[in-house]
């Protein structure tokens, strides 16, 4: 019989590491304690949480980061709006075009007048969003 320990190598499976981590440590917390350290974890933005331990026990520097729900809120609804826009602008054209083939001449104009106040309206409204992001800039 062929002895059974020889070393699989190209056989499949996961790649072994280099240096594997075997050596592991338990930590006990309060409440109070496990709360901050929760805190602490999801201020620092890493993905897992031995590897905020190992940077904490290491010295090693760290990023915080701090969302504002407002910000995100208001970024949200710019996007929204900006999509708007665009969708907008592409069909501007074919309503235009749509108008013009079906309609007699007179009443495309009397369309395209309704239309012109609509987009008068728009502009103003695209105004006041540029206003708003330039004072939220400078707040921010």
């Amino acid at each position: 019989m062929k002895n059974s320990n020889v070393s699989r190598k190209g056989k499949g499976g996961r790649p072994s590491k280099k240096d594997p981590a075997n050596y592991r440590y338990s930590v006990n917390f309060s409440a109070v304690e496990h709360a901050r350290f929760l805190d602490l974890f999801e201020q620092s933005g890493l993905q897992s949480k031995a590897a905020f331990i190992k940077a904490r026990v290491f010295d090693d520097s760290f990023r915080v980061i701090k969302t504002d729900q407002g910000t995100l809120e208001y970024v949200a609804k710019l996007t929204q709006f900006h999509a708007q826009f665009r969708a907008i602008g592409t069909n501007y054209n074919q309503v235009v075009k749509e108008l013009h083939t079906h309609f007699s001449e007179k009443k495309a104009l009397a369309l395209l007048y309704k239309l012109e106040k609509a987009t008068v309206e728009l502009a103003v409204i695209g105004r006041q969003i540029v206003d708003l992001s330039e004072d939220f800039r400078k707040k921010w």
